[in-house]
């Protein structure tokens, strides 16, 4: 089993078995899923969790119940406008909390999967892409919808865009029309669609793999490949060229091309 911690309103029961450095975070606060202020504090605690400790090589973010993610809790910020403010100071303090956990996840040391069954919608579908991979089945849909009800998905949009072709980012957050899980992989929103039934054992065999390799060089290379696309092209390519002479300085690289020479099994340290 992989490492198993389910996100609920209340504070959950955890259970915790290790397998191959994969640690599977689990949406569990059906029927939505819903992104509330206590969930994202509790996800966003896990993942802070996870940066420490050297056992987590990658993590799997998945969901109990029929939906993946509804997104944020309406109900709950609609009770906020009982508040003197209007809510105002709710709806910040939820954006600002969302942003950081979507910016956790990209900034995050450890790769960071999604495992998406049925509907991810909203800032669901903002979790989604803001993960670096994303694996759905094909019972699976996607949508920024909330131009619906009159708000647009502005913070998803932020996620979107940058994983997204922009034409195609904007043709959800116009419509707010839902995109089926083969659409989603045309548009670049998930890597692979599987049938439903293989969904768990396709993710952990990406995570696995993910997992095997140097921990150090995961770290190094995760937060390259992010920072170097908020660059303009010599800046990326400078700052790319200090990585990887950075990389090569590495026990690990050392250990890995010397394994490779040698045709046998690296030992990979961390470092």
């Amino acid at each position: 089993m992989a490492d198993v911690v389910s996100l609920r309103r209340e504070a959950p029961e955890e259970t915790t078995t290790l397998e191959s450095g994969v640690l599977r975070l689990t949406l569990s606060n059906p029927p939505a899923n819903l992104l509330s202020l206590e969930v994202m504090r509790d996800l966003q605690a896990e993942l802070d969790r996870a940066a420490k400790d050297p056992a987590v090589r990658v993590i799997v973010i998945g969901a109990a119940g029929k939906l993946f993610c509804a997104g944020h809790d309406l109900k709950q910020m609609t009770a906020h406008r009982a508040d003197p403010d209007g809510g105002k100071a709710y709806f910040e303090e939820t954006f600002d909390t969302c942003s950081k956990l979507m910016q956790s996840i990209v900034r995050h040391p450890k790769p960071v999967i999604a495992e998406v069954d049925g509907v991810a919608t909203a800032a669901g579908c903002q979790l989604v892409a803001s993960c670096d991979l994303a694996i759905a089945s094909d019972q699976a849909t996607f949508g920024v919808n909330g131009i619906n009800v009159g708000l647009f998905c502005t913070t998803p949009g932020v996620a979107l865009v940058r994983g997204l072709k922009p034409k195609h980012a904007m043709e959800m957050l116009l419509t707010g029309e839902m995109v089926d899980a083969s659409t989603a992989r045309e548009f670049g929103l998930v890597n692979r669609v599987v049938p439903r039934e293989y969904l768990s054992q396709v993710v952990m065999k990406y995570a696995k793999t993910v997992a095997s390799k140097s921990p150090e060089t995961l770290r190094l290379g995760k937060e390259a490949f992010y920072r170097q696309a908020e660059m303009g092209l010599a800046e990326a390519y400078d700052y790319a060229s200090r990585v990887m002479v950075e990389n090569l300085l590495a026990g690990d690289a050392k250990e890995g091309i010397a394994a490779f020479i040698e045709k046998r099994k690296p030992e990979w340290k961390g470092e």
